[in-house]
């Protein structure tokens, strides 16, 4: 993702070498295992979606498009967890969702 939004833009100028510490992290669990990229991202969106972030849901939508990802594969994987989070959840997570690729096309 080429722009991160401003509070994290921030936090990585503030705390550099926390913020490469946290990139590490992240790379390395990318690397832990044999899903590829478009299937992280995914799993990344529906965890954003259980946990009710808004941004959260953007930036993976983001990032899931990116990655080559369709329309229906990522609101797919937000509709997977209707009987897990519930109506309510899932309809926020998806209209963020459709927020992101709206955005992400314009």
């Amino acid at each position: 993702m080429d722009k991160l939004p401003g509070p994290y833009e921030a936090f990585r100028k503030e705390h550099a070498d926390l913020w490469k510490a946290y990139e590490n992290l992240g790379m390395a669990a990318a690397r832990e295992g044999p899903l590829d990229q478009q299937m992280r991202e995914l799993i990344k969106l529906g965890m954003a979606a259980a946990y009710g972030s808004e941004s959260a849901v953007h930036s993976h939508t983001h990032r899931a498009l990116e990655a080559g990802c369709t329309q229906a594969e990522i609101e797919h994987a937000i509709l997977l967890g209707i009987t897990t989070l519930g109506f309510p959840t899932t309809m926020a997570a998806l209209t963020w969702a459709k927020e992101a690729i709206q955005a992400h096309h314009s």
